[in-house]
């Protein structure tokens, strides 16, 4: 009698591949859904590349839109050791004749020497009040909304090199610094700020009982016009003083920052003759806005051909291929970049200023033409930036403008369609993960099922093999 059986355990029954073959088709939807979703992902990810494209475009025809960008400037001086310029972008073309005949200082005074940094001057107390001296040092006025700052100095902390960090931490507008040379140690103070008003004077009051109450702090007195200074100054403070095309100029600091529109001089040593300093406007500038703007649009052309196209020969398409909205966004910059605008008298079409529409969709830049068309800048300005609210006027830098706004905002074309694409996404994975759960439970119950079966199977086995033994033993004894 032939056995029962099966290649495995127990009965031999393969439970385990039974069940991974069963579940294997039940998966198939699960897979499906699942490559769906990988085609989804790429797609929103190819979407996501031509927002970022569109977004540059936006950005470089926003650019051409603005007035500021289109007045650039550039600066040169005859002398920039003695006068520098830069320009903010924004300065109107000219020239300017600049003499300086005195450069903004800081006060500074210093005091008699010391054996070191470590000599104890003495303690008490320091007073340190900004302001203006008169040219003979007679008079002081204090500077208007400045205060003044006592430092006190105890006896513990009193040596030069003390004294020095209690100014430096004080904040009084006043910097501490000690030199050394050959003949010992001095303190020596300079104003933080150059200018006139910035200029200070320093009394002292020596602590009761101090071994040095007669000499000590004294010495670092600095007030001329109370007949006490044991400090030599050694610069005073001064304003710069500068003619500009032979209008007198007077500033607290070398740096002139709102003397001419547009334009921060900087005066670095006194002249002998007027300095020479022009403005031009900046045209590498101004074309290189143009070459941005075309780079951005080729940039975004290439990238759109490249996600919709299909090659015959290999049979092979880009991720987008056949997507509306792709194609869509092609089609409507090429009639875009075909277009025209009245914007401009002179220029009508983008070909016109240099920028050629090609075949695949492309701007080709015409230097001559755009070089002349650079000539006419304020024509040019125009053909890009007038802005009449969505009229056939508006500038071709407003059109793409507001294109890309378009197809960038929430209810945009590229926008919806990422939108759509994520949704599709979220749906297929909550189906995933419904499924996934459903399919536990088969693969359950199916375990539950072959393994009773195997039970089974092993059981009639080993009651066939009973009944074998039993049928060959009466064989036996009727023999």
């Amino acid at each position: 009698m032939a056995t029962i059986s099966s290649p495995g355990i127990g009965s031999g029954l393969d439970v385990n591949s039974i069940v991974t073959q069963l579940m294997a088709l039940e998966r198939r939807p699960i897979e499906q859904l699942q490559q769906a979703s990988s085609r989804y992902q790429t797609q929103l990810s190819a979407f996501g590349k031509l927002q970022s494209g569109m977004a540059a475009l936006r950005d470089a025809a926003r650019k051409l839109t603005d007035a500021a960008n289109w007045t650039p400037s550039t600066v040169t001086s005859a002398d920039p050791l003695a006068v520098s310029a830069t320009s903010t972008g924004q300065s109107p073309p000219g020239s300017y004749s600049v003499s300086v005949s005195r450069l903004a200082s800081a006060q500074t005074v210093t005091s008699g020497t010391y054996t070191a940094s470590t000599d104890v001057v003495g303690s008490g107390s320091l007073t340190i009040e900004l302001g203006n001296w008169s040219a003979d040092q007679t008079g002081f006025t204090a500077k208007t909304g400045a205060t003044a700052v006592t430092l006190r100095i105890p006896p513990e902390a009193a040596t030069l090199a003390d004294i020095r960090d209690a100014i430096n931490g004080a904040g009084a507008g006043v910097s501490a610094s000690i030199v050394n040379d050959a003949t010992g140690a001095r303190l020596a103070l300079r104003s933080t700020t150059t200018g006139e008003a910035n200029g200070f004077r320093i009394s002292a009051v020596e602590g009761t009982g101090d071994p040095n109450e007669i000499a000590g702090l004294s010495a670092l007195a600095f007030d001329p016009a109370s007949g006490s200074a044991g400090m030599t100054q050694t610069l005073a403070a001064a304003n710069a003083a500068a003619t500009i095309n032979g209008v007198a100029i007077s500033s607290e600091t070398n740096t002139l920052t709102e003397v001419l529109d547009g334009l921060t001089v900087k005066l670095g040593r006194v002249t002998t003759a007027a300095v020479d300093v022009t403005v031009s406007r900046d045209t590498a500038v101004i074309r290189k806005s143009m070459t941005d703007f075309a780079s951005a649009y080729n940039d975004l052309v290439k990238l759109n051909r490249e996600q919709t196209r299909y090659d015959e020969g290999s049979k092979s398409a880009g991720t987008l291929q056949g997507d509306r909205s792709a194609v869509g966004l092609l089609s409507q910059m090429r009639n875009l970049a075909a277009g025209s605008s009245s914007a401009s008298s002179v220029y009508g079409r983008l070909a016109d200023i240099g920028l050629e529409p090609q075949g695949d969709g492309s701007l080709k830049v015409n230097n001559v033409k755009l070089d002349t068309a650079i000539g006419r800048l304020d024509e040019l300005k125009t053909f890009f930036s007038r802005n009449e609210s969505g009229t056939a006027q508006d500038g071709f830098g407003v059109l793409l403008r507001d294109f890309g706004d378009g197809a960038l905002a929430s209810d945009g074309m590229l926008s919806t369609r990422q939108a759509g694409l994520q949704e599709r996404i979220t749906r297929n994975t909550d189906s995933t993960t419904k499924m996934e759960d459903r399919l536990t439970l088969v693969e359950k119950r199916l375990r539950e099922r072959y393994s009773r079966l195997d039970t089974s199977l092993a059981q009639l086995n080993g009651l066939q093999n009973y009944i074998t033994q039993q049928i060959t033993n009466w064989n036996k004894s009727n023999a």
